[in-house]
Parts: structure tokens; C-alpha cells; sequence
């Protein structure tokens, strides 16, 4: 995981969300209260504690694990957004993922193995 970049996009008010490894050290600085029937695992507030974590990134941050009941597997996620709910962050990245899914079918079946422009017009003249 690239760290420094969680610190540095924290530093500038962008927020993220992201797949938290399995092997990732951190403390739990707090625990929150989750709402029941949401899928929802925990919510926590986390310090990293691996070396090189904690030197590029020692921000507070949000951990949330996520049951999804469509796949039944269960989701880590890492977060520097602390205001909104933690089913509204599992729904942010499971939307994410549906783009990336989209993204791959169109370069199998497309034959598109990168994209040249980035701007709808671009995108629409390639396909």
C-alpha cells in the first residue's frame, strides 16, 4: 500500500477509499457504534503501527469491515472520511468496483488496450 500517498491526499482534503490489506498492522484508537442489518462488520478509528506506515502516514484513519450479503465475502476498508456512515463507504467502493468491471469488459471485448483521451468525446471517438 502506498501510505505516502494516503498522507499526502489527507493533507490536501481529498478523501479516499480504499482495500485495507490483511497484513496491515494498526492500532484501534476507537470503536463505533454500527447499525444492525446493514451488513456491517465494524467501524473503527486506527492508527498504523508498521514502520514504514507510521513514518509515511501518521494520520488517524477509518477502518470498517463490510459483510456483503450478495457475494458473501467480507470487505476491510481504509478511509480517511470520518463523516460519512460506514455503509455509505462499502457502497462508494462496491460502486467504484462496478466501474472497474466495466472498464475491463470494454477492453476485452472492445479491443481496447488503453484509452487516449480521457474527456467523454475521447473516450466516445475510440469506441
Amino acid at each position: 500500500m502506498d501510505y505516502a500517498w494516503f498522507n499526502q491526499l489527507t493533507n490536501k482534503d481529498v478523501y479516499f477509499v480504499t482495500r485495507l490489506k490483511s497484513n496491515a498492522c494498526y492500532k484501534v484508537t476507537e470503536r463505533h457504534a454500527i447499525p444492525k442489518n446493514k451488513g456491517l462488520v465494524s467501524d473503527q478509528t486506527i492508527m498504523l503501527t508498521g514502520n514504514d506506515a507510521l513514518k509515511k502516514c501518521p494520520k488517524t484513519l477509518r477502518r470498517i469491515v463490510y459483510w456483503d450479503q450478495e457475494t458473501g465475502a467480507q470487505y476491510t476498508f481504509l478511509t480517511n472520511h470520518f463523516k460519512l456512515a460506514a455503509r455509505t463507504i462499502a457502497d462508494i467502493y462496491k460502486a467504484r468496483w462496478h466501474v472497474e468491471l466495466f472498464l475491463k469488459w470494454i477492453k476485452q471485448n472492445l479491443k481496447i488496450k488503453s484509452f487516449v483521451g480521457t474527456s467523454k468525446n475521447a473516450v466516445m471517438t475510440q469506441i
